[in-house]
């Protein structure tokens, strides 16, 4: 009877615009196979713990690859469309009609799942995610064949489980992930990540949220109302106001624990201890796999993409990235197209033209079309690229050429209350730069800043932010970064060619007066600059002062834990202070 009447209504399926990176599949494999759900299958760990999934099966019966989905977040809501930032496993009917089974298995003590809530991204959590793998294959719906798929937590454990080499995986498609949990998202640009993690537990982890239970008709119900395009258009000029609400729930005493031990650096429960993630393992995965990546976000697991496909033990022809445009849109149901037409290539052995796709492409913003034009190269940055450097001048250019050496002050101004206003009439709270486009040129590929710095205090923090400037003014954020001064160790043997990887672990106080040399990881570019265009760097104290905005498909939290001193910053022009980009 339970079965019957959770699929009395068909779910209603969903796909964002943002589907294929620049192609269209030769064929696909099955479709039209239908959706039906076994609600709340419990699944045994080795230690006798249950976890519940839903499972999604074609309506045609028969054995088929699964796609797995794990997570610590209450799936209830996934498939009706709210517009939450936790909807991140695609659309079910999407997934079954072209001959998938979804499995979405939700983490100890969440939802239905029995045990206490751990660690998020704990090692035991790990442990779990390779049961389920092994459980899946072994099902009598599944021909032994198990794939991941998903975006943010769906996806940045894939690397992780993917390094374990678990025998049933065979290939994975991650979206937006972080490889370094602490350095890309815990602790990013050396702070704790405050706002974002009051944000996030204040979305998922009350009590209320944990234990939510939507019976499946009364999901597949809502999901005809609220699963569509314009309910998100309607949602997101309030976005910020959501936000601000969530921020204001109470998480579960457990969430707090683990908020605790990430800020306060008590992560040390050899049993619960939060996974760092994949970056010290990515050469033991083998499987094919395909890493999207958002350039929106741009304080959260923005990296990782890059990382995983640089390092990945993964044979070269058989990895994709593919660096999507800035794009802000809940449900996160972007992508589905192409993983399936990955899945099909990989698992199921069609000839498709997946194959032949190149290794990296790239949306090409300020193309000539209104919608994404793509640009593909055999690897990231592209071979063809060369090195593109901007000095700033104390002049107020950008040049190519090592600025004289001088100096610039900007006035450091934390968020604080009662700061009298107009103190940028007397030193600047923020640095502008500008050059002139001389001729058509692409940047694609890295983006960094190496700064001189000085400051009369003993840390502070630097915003920088790289803007195109049309010749009509229309303003474009190509690229942004943030770091911390006092946290500037770099660890080579884990950087990239994206990222100059940070210890924060490692504080360095600044000695008032005496410059250092910082890095500021700043995000990938990929943007078509017209001759005439001006490309505007501007460096600031805070992230606030120079944000990116959400209707334009940008996620920038202000709220770091920033050093609450006001200070007078200093850069130092010359040889030491560049702007590096990368361009073809």
């Amino acid at each position: 009877m339970g079965y019957r009447l959770d699929n009395l209504i068909p779910l209603k399926a969903r796909l964002n615009h943002l589907q294929l990176a620049g192609w269209q599949p030769s064929k696909v494999a099955e479709q039209g196979l239908g959706c039906q759900l076994l609600a709340d299958v419990m699944i045994p760990m080795p230690d006798g713990v249950r976890l519940s999934a839903d499972v999604y099966l074609p309506k045609k019966p028969g054995r088929y690859p699964v796609i797995l989905q794990l997570s610590a977040y209450n799936r209830d809501l996934h498939t009706i469309g709210v517009p939450k930032g936790t909807n991140e496993i695609g659309s079910p009917p999407i997934i079954t009609d072209r001959g998938y089974v979804q499995v979405v298995v939700t983490a100890r003590g969440i939802g239905r799942s029995e045990g206490e809530l751990m660690r998020w991204q704990a090692e035991s959590e790990v442990q779990d995610h390779l049961a389920c793998v092994a459980w899946c294959a072994e099902q009598p719906w599944s021909n032994g064949a198990v794939c991941l798929f998903g975006t943010s937590y769906y996806g940045m454990n894939q690397p992780t489980i993917a390094a374990h080499r678990p025998p049933a995986l065979k290939a994975f498609f991650c979206n937006e992930i972080c490889t370094d949990y602490r350095r890309h998202v815990f602790r990013y640009a050396g702070y704790a990540n405050i706002e974002f993690f009051g944000l996030w537990s204040g979305a998922n982890f009350t009590a209320k949220g944990v234990k939510l239970y939507v019976p499946p008709v009364v999901r597949a119900l809502l999901s005809h109302v609220v699963n569509r395009p314009f309910v998100w258009k309607l949602v997101r000029p309030h976005i910020d106001s959501i936000m601000q609400g969530f921020k204001k729930n109470r998480p579960i005493p457990r969430a707090h624990e683990n908020l605790v031990a990430f800020f306060s650096d008590t992560d040390d429960d050899p049993k619960n201890r939060t996974a760092e993630g994949a970056f010290r393992h990515l050469s033991q995965i083998e499987v094919p796999f395909v890493v999207a990546q958002n350039r929106g976000n741009i304080s959260l697991h923005q990296f990782g993409a890059y990382d995983l496909f640089e390092r990945a033990g993964t044979a070269a022809n058989r990895k994709w990235l593919i660096v999507g445009p800035a794009e802000y849109e809940l449900p996160a149901y972007s992508w589905q197209l192409e993983a399936l037409a990955f899945f099909d290539h990989v698992v199921k052995g069609i000839d498709n033209g997946y194959g032949r796709q190149p290794a990296v492409r790239w949306a090409r913003d300020g193309a000539s079309t209104g919608e994404p034009e793509w640009g593909s190269a055999a690897d990231f940055p592209p071979p063809a690229s060369r090195r593109l450097t901007l000095h700033p001048a104390a002049s107020g250019a950008l040049q190519s050429e090592p600025a004289a050496e001088a100096s610039s002050h900007w006035l450091a101004v934390p968020q604080v209350p009662g700061l009298v206003p107009g103190t940028d009439s007397v030193m600047p709270h923020v640095l502008r730069f500008s050059s002139t486009v001389p001729a058509d040129m692409e940047l694609v590929g890295p983006a960094q800043l190496r700064l001189g710095l000085a400051s009369t205090e003993i840390d502070t923090h630097v915003t920088v932010r790289l803007d195109r400037i049309d010749r009509s003014g229309k303003r474009q954020c190509l690229s942004m970064g943030n770091q911390r001064a006092a946290t500037r160790h770099v660890m080579l043997d884990v950087s990239t060619k994206a990222e100059r990887a940070i210890d924060d672990r490692i504080k360095t106080p600044l000695v008032p007066g005496e410059p250092v040399d910082l890095v500021v990881n700043m995000t990938p570019t990929a943007a078509v600059l017209r001759a005439g265009d001006t490309l505007e760097l501007a460096i600031a104290s805070r992230p606030a002062l120079l944000a990116a905005s959400v209707r334009d498909g940008f996620l920038s939290y202000e709220g770091y834990a920033l050093p609450q001193y006001i200070a007078r910053n200093t850069m130092l022009h010359g040889a030491r202070t560049a702007l590096e980009l990368t361009a073809l």
